[in-house]
């Protein structure tokens, strides 16, 4: 008798086969719906937007739309989008931070968005040369961008100008056909080579995803040495700790968070994607894996704030989630391609 074997086990398993794109992104609109009508998010002409909530979510929602075969952007991305970008061309000669913080934002989201047709917009090149104007041209973080110092890790800390710089790279690289002002992308080369060592590996991470489009940013060496420490750091079950990612300031309040955790096994696998690591790669397949296994059902992947503990169901207590499945859709929807 001939045993017939089923089809699906003649076919090598998907990276991510066991997630769910749909609740991903129901979650993360909900979450802008929540954001939008937040107090505390109110800025002029609309919502702030945020390293963990409004990028996370500017950056994976197209992904996730092409993936659910949607056919347009959502009302929060044009709302965020709007915003930011009328903050951004303000005429205001000393910006706040929070309009230098949009600026390296914007640059890089409307960079990466052109780099998909391939064709530099007009408005883009606009929002470009606002994010040149708006450099330190002087001081010990010459190069970079003025940012937020608020002890508050992972993205407002006094490293966080590395972060920035990164971004601005990546947006200068990324942007097709575009030649940024020699005198300003020298300086922030310059500030990036001297500021890299005893940066948070989250910001070594993210030079490395900008140096795949300005390769000088990071030598070959440099490249193999920051790999082997992020395999060294990876956890046995597939993912990444927190602590892994850092180091970060100390705060005694904050919840442990012992083991892998989604916004750093998120943020890790998605840039080693970018930064050109093969889905075949045992390390990079196995955070994937994990990814795939540790979507809650209602569509998240949990992590929790490196400052404080906060209240069940508040906005804050959500925030580092928020981050943590923007990068795993990103992540997921990368290596189903």
């Amino acid at each position: 008798m001939v045993r017939l074997v089923p089809v699906a086990l003649l076919v090598p398993a998907l990276f991510g086969a066991d997630w769910s794109a749909k609740s991903a992104a129901d979650y993360m609109d909900s979450r802008q719906k929540l954001w939008f009508a937040w107090p505390t998010a109110k800025g002029p002409g609309g919502p702030c937007i945020s390293c963990h909530t409004g990028l996370a979510y500017l950056m994976a929602r197209p992904d996730l739309r092409k993936k659910l075969g949607e056919a347009g952007p959502t009302e929060w991305e044009i709302g965020l989008h709007d915003a930011m970008k009328g903050r951004v061309l303000g005429s205001a000669e000393k910006p706040a931070i929070q309009i230098s913080v949009e600026t390296v934002f914007l640059s890089a989201l409307d960079a990466m968005e052109d780099s998909k047709s391939g064709k530099l917009r007009p408005e883009t090149e606009q929002v470009l040369a606002k994010l040149w104007e708006r450099q330190l041209k002087d001081g010990p973080l010459k190069g970079s961008w003025p940012w937020y110092s608020l002890n508050l890790d992972p993205w407002e800390t006094e490293a966080s100008p590395f972060f920035a710089g990164s971004l601005a790279a990546l947006a200068a690289g990324v942007a097709p056909a575009y030649v940024p002002p020699s005198e300003n992308f020298a300086a922030l080369k310059e500030f990036l080579g001297s500021h890299r060592e005893g940066q948070p590996l989250q910001n070594r991470l993210l030079l490395l995803w900008a140096s795949m489009r300005v390769p000088d940013l990071v030598s070959k060496s440099q490249r193999e040495a920051l790999l082997k420490e992020v395999w060294a750091k990876q956890e046995s079950d597939g993912g990444w700790s927190m602590a892994s990612l850092g180091g970060w300031n100390v705060h005694p309040d904050a919840p442990l968070q012992p083991g892998s955790n989604g916004y750093a096994t998120a943020f890790t696998a998605f840039v080693l994607e970018r930064a050109g690591i093969s889905h075949r790669d045992a390390h990079l397949k196995k955070a994937l894996d994990w990814l795939s296994a540790h979507q809650d059902p209602a569509g998240f992947w949990e992590a929790q704030s490196l400052n404080k503990k906060f209240p069940a169901d508040s906005m804050e207590i959500r925030f580092m989630r928020d981050a943590a499945t923007g990068y795993a859709s990103m992540a997921l929807v990368g290596a189903s391609r």
